[in-house]
């Protein structure tokens, strides 16, 4: 197993469900971590509480708000004074049908995912290029590879997410700079705990591989594009869905 030993990492949305497993995964391979959470400062405490005895992080943030980010981004740089990665995991959904979407529904999920995910990479950017490394994972999902019904806003937005990741990898590989995406299928989440018996089976009858797969599936392709063993992976995205997707 590679380690991310002494690599200052931030996560956004680590707080619960797949953050928090990418979360508890860096710990154990050695990494220094900042976390985010949107209101429930309890559960990042309760995360953090399972972690190591290193000096770990909890912030709060929201992904709307531009001086949210910038405040909580530059006060964490001025203490940390590097940063080696950066992974973008929090999202939200605003599922309905298009033709009963309000604007605000579709504005909300884009401004949160995509522009969000903007504005993180951004402001982790200038001491990134100054050291002359640094990976950025953003988590995306399968429904932005192949679209669902009601998720209109949710689709394009993690679509976005991936062309941006791309555009990112070209202006910044020569700086030794690496964006990559991670791509989740059908995970199980507190989410899916509430799901009957008979949805999840109608869920794993699509997958090769059958069964849902684990937050430790997603955290373990997080944290192989943040160590130094893919150097020379970027602008790609990592599909783990079992199958649904190809």
């Amino acid at each position: 197993m590679f380690n991310l030993n002494n690599k200052k990492i931030i996560v956004t949305g680590g707080s619960r469900g797949i953050g928090a497993g990418i979360v508890k995964l860096l710990d154990s391979l050695g990494a220094e971590i900042a976390f985010s959470y949107s209101s429930r400062k309890e559960s990042a405490e309760q995360v953090l509480s399972q972690l190591s005895g290193r000096q770990h992080k909890i912030f709060q943030l929201n992904l709307s708000d531009e001086e949210s980010i910038q405040m909580s981004f530059s006060s964490l740089l001025k203490e940390w004074g590097s940063v080696d990665g950066l992974v973008n995991n929090a999202g939200i959904t605003k599922d309905q049908l298009l033709l009963r979407m309000k604007t605000d529904d579709f504005d909300q999920v884009i401004n949160t995912n995509l522009k969000g995910s903007f504005l993180c990479c951004k402001a982790v950017l200038k001491p990134m290029v100054k050291a002359r490394k640094g990976s950025i994972v953003n988590v995306t999902s399968v429904v932005g590879q192949m679209g669902n019904p009601g998720q209109a806003n949710y689709a394009a937005s993690k679509a976005g997410v991936e062309a941006f990741s791309k555009s990112l990898a070209k202006e910044l590989g020569s700086r030794n700079i690496r964006a990559n995406c991670v791509s989740p299928g059908f995970i199980e989440t507190e989410m899916t705990d509430s799901l009957s018996a008979e949805q999840k089976e109608k869920m794993i009858s699509g997958l090769v591989i059958e069964r849902l797969g684990s937050v430790n599936d997603i955290a373990h392709a997080v944290a192989y594009l943040l160590s130094d063993v893919s150097s020379y992976i970027t602008g790609q995205t990592i599909a783990v869905n079992g199958g649904l997707y190809m």
